[in-house]
């Protein structure tokens, strides 16, 4: 482990010395010796130390208890004062700065290592409870934003049932067979979409809970991908042609095709749902000696470039998207399982103009170490 580095702040020469081979004794890292508070400052910038031992009475425009408020609120780095002054105003001012601690001269060795040990290990403590603190807020963001998701895309799908339903009841006498229909598909759909939201929430659940295994199995590419290509194609009627190329030896990879279908059905059915009726979806597969390329290709909506950095993070859905429905978790699962994967995603978009998305994997996957090998081999 790397030893801590400390910043000495002492305008008497001799008695920096000192400090600094005392703390060289102690096994501390001196990263600087300086003599005034301006000093101070520029050398916490310059070399970011773990402590700073700093004298109050300083020579310049500046004390020693002005730097270290000021290095206190721009850094956080934690002070410790040294002084042969111990007077009730000294230490009033001192306080309103929340030092780590303060040493009266002439001091021992022990009392300086002491006051330096508490003061880092109460530097860590404070730290962690600070990623706490943050990781904490984020979980609430992350839950208000579910929340907020959930009951919006859940409320849809459910007032068009209501809505369906209610109409079948009461103007059923007056409904054509063809205006009935229609209803029922209605129901149909909404009930699809909230069965999706919930799976979607449970795969991410799953993944998040580590439960999600991965269990890479012998596979042909090109015959998986055409018929993934017709499950969404039949999904997507005659609204959009998918365009499916491959090249390469795609019929030995070793892949998990549940993840593996998780991943694609999921970019594909973008494509789908961002792209205006009647524009193509172009979906290539490649197939090389050790990684395999997929990439999914519209001329749709295209994704905001300050949208881009987000895309991953759950519940995050671009502007531009208006009504066309979505949970912002389809993504968040994509991520997870090229993690599982080893895998890789770049993604070129344009708002506008459309998106392309390219993804990398590995052809053969090993699980604690042993290569998965075909049926054939």
């Amino acid at each position: 482990m790397a030893a801590e580095k400390i910043l000495v702040v002492e305008d008497e020469r001799v008695v920096a010395r000192d400090i600094e081979k005392r703390l060289k004794k102690l096994g501390y890292v001196v990263a600087a010796s300086v003599a005034s508070g301006e000093a101070a400052l520029e050398k916490v910038a310059e070399c970011r130390p773990d402590l700073v031992l700093m004298d109050i009475r300083l020579k310049g425009r500046m004390d020693g208890i002005e730097a270290a408020e000021q290095i206190r609120v721009v850094f956080g780095t934690p002070v410790i004062y040294l002084s042969a002054y111990a007077d009730a105003t000294t230490l009033q001012r001192a306080k309103v700065t929340e030092p780590f601690g303060y040493i009266v001269k002439p001091f021992d060795e022990r009392d300086l290592q002491v006051a330096i040990e508490i003061a880092l290990r109460r530097r860590l403590s404070e730290m962690a409870i600070r990623v706490a603190l943050e990781k904490e807020k984020e979980l609430s963001e992350l839950r208000s934003r579910f929340w907020s998701m959930a009951a919006h895309e859940l409320r849809s799908p459910m007032t068009s049932i209501l809505s369906c339903a209610q109409l079948l009841e009461q103007e059923n006498h007056r409904l054509t067979e063809e205006r009935r229909r229609e209803f029922l598909y209605m129901i149909q759909q909404s009930v699809r979409s909230m069965d999706q939201l919930l799976n979607d929430l449970l795969s991410v659940g799953r993944v998040e809970g580590g439960s999600l295994r991965f269990e890479p199995a012998p596979l042909d590419l090109e015959e998986f991908c055409r018929g993934l290509v017709e499950e969404v194609q039949f999904s997507a009627g005659l609204n959009h042609a998918i365009t499916f190329r491959s090249q390469g030896q795609c019929e030995d990879a070793c892949l998990d095709p549940k993840l593996l279908r998780h991943i694609l059905t999921n970019l594909i059915s973008n494509a789908v749902k961002y792209s205006h009726p009647g524009s193509p979806i172009d979906f290539d597969l490649s197939c090389m000696a050790e990684e395999v390329t997929f990439q999914v290709r519209d001329t749709g909506i295209g994704i905001p470039l300050d949208t881009q950095k987000h895309l991953f993070e759950p519940f995050q859905r671009a502007d531009n998207v208006g009504d066309i429905p979505g949970t912002g978790l389809g993504l968040t699962m994509v991520k997870r399982c090229l993690d599982l994967h080893n895998g890789q995603i770049a993604i070129e978009s344009e708002e506008g103009v459309g998106t392309s998305i390219t993804v990398k994997l590995p052809q053969r996957q090993t699980i604690n170490g042993q290569l998965e090998r075909t049926a054939s081999s």
